[in-house]
């Protein structure tokens, strides 16, 4: 099974029924991929979620991933920062210490990653992301 690091709009976008993206946050629900996950990353879930959607919102949101099987937190024990944006560092951190395969992100920060040999992490989008699941 995939193990899988999303970018923080990414799952944002995905948690809403009504978004085009919803199949992201159903996808995990049904445990067809791994979600790698840090302490860093669920924090910051927390705070975007909350700040767009409301705090009832980013507490059922965050129980969800929080007691699935298919999530798997990591502790991260070094930080690579291989990013100029400090922020986005902790996705990277956390797909090297997971060994997961792809982050899905629209942020073009990321492309740095196919320059540097020694991690084999692939940064897709979400219109990429969603091939694996037709």
């Amino acid at each position: 099974m995939n193990r899988i690091v999303l970018d923080t709009n990414v799952f944002l976008v995905s948690i809403s029924s009504k978004s085009k993206l919803h199949w992201i946050f159903e996808s995990l629900i049904n445990g067809k991929f791994i979600l790698c996950i840090s302490t860093d990353i669920l924090l910051e879930y927390a705070e975007i979620i909350e700040n767009h959607m409301g705090t009832i919102a980013s507490e059922s949101a965050l129980g969800v991933i929080q007691n699935l099987p298919n999530v798997e937190f990591v502790t991260n024990y070094f930080k690579f920062n291989l990013l100029k944006d400090e922020d986005d560092n902790k996705f990277v951190d956390c797909a090297i210490a997971s060994n997961a395969q792809y982050i899905v992100s629209h942020d073009k920060d990321f492309n740095v990653l196919k320059d540097i040999d020694f991690t084999k992490i692939i940064v897709i989008n979400t219109n990429n992301f969603e091939l694996f699941f037709q």
